[in-house]
């Protein structure tokens, strides 16, 4: 299971740390803690909320690139057989689909609740993680 901190949280689905302890203490959101004392929610968990609420948040991969539509945000379905897979992202208020091979979605660790950015060019979408994981 995937834990994220308040933090990131917060920063993938674009809003602030208090909205997600608001979240947390109205029940809408589980947490627990990590193993220093931190809150941490499911990573899972935080990829159905985000599918229901969403706002944009800053490219965090630090990497130039030609192509001016990137779009951050937190797998919501990942759907493979042996050959191809078909991964969703939401990306603040948007939904983006990746046809890819399912080497790749190995490669790349992709999985529901997993932080991805979609790099959109003509139309092609790559899917990439921050430090080439999720």
């Amino acid at each position: 299971m995937t834990q994220i901190r308040i933090g990131d949280a917060a920063r993938y689905l674009g809003v602030s740390d208090d909205t997600v302890r608001r979240w947390i203490d109205g029940g809408i959101l589980a947490s627990t803690k990590d193993p220093a004392g931190r809150l941490v929610v499911d990573a899972y968990e935080l990829a159905t909320l985000a599918h229901r609420n969403a706002v944009l948040p800053g490219d965090p991969s630090d990497i130039g690139r030609s192509a001016r539509n990137r779009f951050v945000g937190i797998v919501t379905d990942v759907l493979q057989d042996t050959v191809m897979a078909q991964v969703e992202l939401q990306c603040g208020p948007h939904r983006v689909v990746s046809l890819m091979s399912s080497e790749a979605v190995r490669d790349l660790g992709l999985k529901k609740g997993s932080i991805a950015i979609a790099v959109i060019k003509a139309t092609t979408v790559i899917i990439e993680t921050p430090g080439g994981k999720a």
